[in-house]
């Protein structure tokens, strides 16, 4: 069972760059699909990118097509977000998840097909 921890939130003015870790433990990371998904105040939790577990493909929510990257290294069992040109819809808390999706290319989109998830990092993007 593998257990997830983000970093790398924080406060940030528009325009500006971000870049969340999301650290994997506890299990082969290698086999996991990742997911960055983000939940602001009084919304649903939406998805914002994922990358399959190889790290040949990955996958984004149209509002963050072009600004934001997501990578992994599975030697660290590490994903990434890096996230630029920040604007204030951007602020939320943004979370990690894992799928066991081993061989397959899909990268889902709904929360609920991820099984694990971290406790989530804030970031905060002022105008």
């Amino acid at each position: 069972q593998v257990q997830l921890v983000e970093s790398g939130g924080g406060l940030v003015q528009a325009g500006g760059s971000l870049r969340l870790s999301c650290a994997a433990s506890g299990g082969t990371f290698s086999r996991y699909t990742m997911g960055w998904f983000r939940q602001a105040p009084g919304k649903e939790r939406e998805f914002v990118a994922g990358i399959s577990w190889r790290g040949g493909i990955t996958d984004y929510a149209d509002s963050v097509k072009g600004r934001f990257t997501i990578s992994r290294e599975n030697a660290k069992n590490t994903v990434y977000l890096q996230m630029n040109s920040l604007k204030p819809d951007d602020t939320a808390v943004y979370y990690c998840a894992a799928k066991d999706n081993i061989w397959s290319a899909a990268i889902p989109s709904g929360s609920d097909e991820y099984g694990y998830w971290g406790q989530g990092t804030q970031v905060t993007v002022s105008s």
